[in-house]
């Protein structure tokens, strides 16, 4: 039987965290896979280990830390979460996702949420960084949607838009840092997968088609989540590997968080330089 969050679970994860932090976050970031090292950019940070939040999901991979972390980045003050819980860990949806929910209970406004996402697009190469500017939801449409179960009303509608999912004055935001920065930022289309199986080449072929230029196996229902309950999402990804449309090469969890090393920096200046701005 699938497992759908209450508010009660929600308010007793966020009455938690509430009651040990010293600051109230307006930002949110997610860091995904090998990412987990931008954390250090908190000052003042106080670190909850998620085990031991009510109701949080714990993640189960390497290269995610399972810590939130609140303090303040510059002077935006903010609450980072050191790694994510995943559909394949066995999760449901709704249980993936209760952190976005408890981050709106504790007053975020704008959530920063990255990945390490494997190429579909030709010219990408690792250590590449790209804006999302839309996604394709394979899980949801097959019916594994985040909103799917009784609607929490306290957050927004049963049926939300989602036109603009990634909103248009954070990518703003995001191009003109990585122009300062004088970085090269890609911008498309990020896919979703469950996993945890990487993707065949017939898959990736597939996707290029159906206009997907990076894939993962987070960050969509995140997204989908966030911007139900009215949080501003900016999205980026980092590019882990090459397309493997032909077979050639073979993918491995070592080679998405070594490409983390490369990404990094570049994230880091990115998400200074917004935060900075907001």
């Amino acid at each position: 039987m699938e497992l759908f969050i209450t508010m009660q679970q929600i308010d007793q994860a966020a009455e938690a965290i509430g009651n040990r932090i010293r600051v109230q976050p307006r930002t949110g970031i997610i860091l995904g896979s090998g990412l987990g090292e931008l954390v250090d950019l908190v000052e003042g940070a106080v670190a909850i280990p998620t085990g031991e939040i009510p109701n949080w999901p714990v993640s189960t991979v390497m290269g995610h830390a399972g810590r939130l972390v609140t303090g303040k980045i510059g002077e935006q003050p903010v609450i980072v979460l050191q790694g994510r819980a995943h559909y394949y860990e066995g999760y449901s949806m709704s249980q993936i996702t209760l952190p976005i929910r408890v981050m709106k209970r504790l007053g975020v406004e704008n959530l920063i949420v990255t990945n390490a996402a494997g190429a579909i697009h030709p010219e990408f190469q690792p250590g590449d960084v790209m804006f999302i500017t839309d996604h394709i939801n394979m899980i949801g449409m097959g019916g594994n949607n985040p909103l799917r179960g009784p609607n929490l009303s306290e957050f927004g509608e049963r049926f939300p838009d989602m036109s603009r999912a990634y909103d248009r004055d954070l990518l703003e935001l995001g191009r003109q840092a990585a122009q300062r920065a004088n970085f090269h930022i890609w911008e498309g289309v990020y896919t979703c997968l469950a996993g945890p199986s990487f993707e065949t080449p017939a898959d990736l072929r597939f996707l290029r088609i159906i206009g997907s230029d990076a894939v993962g196996m987070s960050t969509v229902p995140e997204v989908i989540v966030a911007h139900h309950s009215g949080i501003k999402v900016l999205g980026l990804s980092g590019i882990s590997n090459k397309a493997n449309l032909d077979g050639s090469t073979i993918t491995s969890h070592e080679e998405v968080l070594q490409a983390g090393k490369i990404i990094a920096p570049k994230l880091k200046a990115i998400i200074l330089d917004v935060l900075g701005h907001l």
